[in-house]
């Protein structure tokens, strides 16, 4: 028997905010998180922007030992992870311990400590790097120290699919939830790769903006790097509603394709075929979804594209669909953006309040779908969708409904 599935608590933590309310309250302002990057070497760099977190002091959040012991996307899970429990008011213990697992999607991991110890070994000659070197770049670091952190003993691993990460995450999440493997589940996103390593290697692939970020606009150039976290307690619904918690939404419906055709250039078959399978997973149809959270890179290939996949997906419903690229605000946050990208989802269904695509200039007439532009909108949406597809042809796509 499936289960429904409820969102009871979700956390934040990214350039836009150091909250989820934060962070959705920025994005309804249309704010742009997008500036000088603030790191090492940075006039090295061609490209010198991002959606980099600034003013956070990790001394305020962890031990010394802790901060010893966690790279930056590890602490960022970390800190949404907590806000999202809090929020959910569970207490896992006992039985539910053991029913509660965590999944999260990363693409980079620890990357930050991997760029300093190569920096320390390769340019600074030292022969020497910090014992907790693999602990903090491994891969599963930060899923294993959330599962720690809140005593969940149930299914626990990261998802690396490149900037699908968080959406795969998400979606195993549910479906374990749905078919009775867990009660909950902490899933989301974390990635930092906002260092020179990270930036000097994406300059290569020629993808990125020197100066802003503007999905579907005719003058965009490039994406743009952000850095961040978002983790969701994903709950089944009868466990939710007999303790009286508060439902920010339901997870109806989640799919999963791959292009099987190109390693960096993105297919619409592929990206329709997805999107139209996890609306179909939900049991609605193409007219009862009132928002697109798209995957919106402002790549000149992925946002024509993506506007193509939803035509072809969705036919002439697509007209109806409200689209945003809320990546114009908080960057792209490669494996975590997804996660970020979900708050926007949960808003439009939950509030009717539809997050802006900001820096929009002129429409790019081969995205002649209902762009929001520059200004949040506000209107009932029953159902949403939010599109993540990544490098190596891999397309995942959740739906969201309004709890009813």
């Amino acid at each position: 028997m499936s289960r429904r599935v409820v969102i009871t608590g979700q956390g934040a933590f990214c350039a836009l905010g150091q909250s989820a309310d934060s962070v959705v309250g920025a994005m309804m302002n249309g704010e742009c998180a997008i500036d000088r990057l603030e790191i090492p070497d940075v006039d090295r760099l061609s490209v010198q922007i991002g959606a980099q977190i600034k003013g956070y002091d990790p001394t305020a959040m962890f031990s010394r030992s802790e901060i010893a012991l966690y790279d930056p996307f590890t602490q960022y899970a970390l800190i949404a992870a907590q806000e999202a429990v809090a929020q959910s008011g569970l207490d896992f213990s006992d039985q539910l311990a053991l029913q509660t697992g965590v999944v999260l999607g990363s693409a980079g991991g620890g990357l930050q400590t991997q760029d300093q110890s190569y920096k320390a070994v390769y340019e600074d000659g030292k022969n020497r790097v910090h014992p907790f070197v693999v602990p903090r770049l491994m891969m599963n670091a930060a899923s294993s120290h959330v599962s720690m952190a809140h005593g969940a003993k149930g299914p626990c691993f990261t998802v690396a699919t490149a900037c699908a990460s968080s959406n795969h995450a998400m979606g195993q999440a549910f479906q374990m939830v749905r078919s009775g493997m867990a009660k909950v589940m902490l899933t989301g996103g974390s990635d930092s790769m906002l260092c020179f390593g990270g930036i000097k290697a994406w300059e290569g692939l020629r993808v990125l903006s020197p100066d802003g970020c503007r999905p579907f606009c005719l003058s965009r150039n490039g994406m743009v790097q952000g850095e961040g976290a978002a983790v969701f307690v994903f709950e089944d619904y009868e466990h939710a509603a007999a303790r009286g918690a508060n439902i920010l939404a339901e997870v109806a419906g989640f799919s999963m394709t791959a292009d099987a055709a190109d390693i960096v250039v993105p297919n619409e078959e592929g990206a329709a075929r997805a999107m139209a399978a996890s609306v179909n997973d939900a049991g609605l149809t193409a007219d009862q979804i009132g928002y697109v959270n798209a995957h919106g890179t402002a790549t000149a290939v992925n946002d024509k594209t993506e506007v193509a996949a939803l035509r072809s997906a969705f036919g002439a419903a697509a007209n109806g669909m409200a689209v945003s690229s809320t990546k114009s605000m908080h960057g792209h946050i490669m494996g975590g953006t997804g996660a970020v990208e979900l708050l926007s989802c949960i808003a439009a269904v939950k509030d009717g309040i539809l997050a802006p695509t900001v820096n929009v200039q002129d429409l790019d007439p081969a995205c002649d779908l209902d762009i929001v532009m520059n200004s949040a909108r506000e209107t009932k949406v029953d159902a949403a969708i939010s599109n993540a597809f990544a490098f190596g042809g891999l397309n995942a796509v959740i739906t969201l409904k309004r709890f009813q």
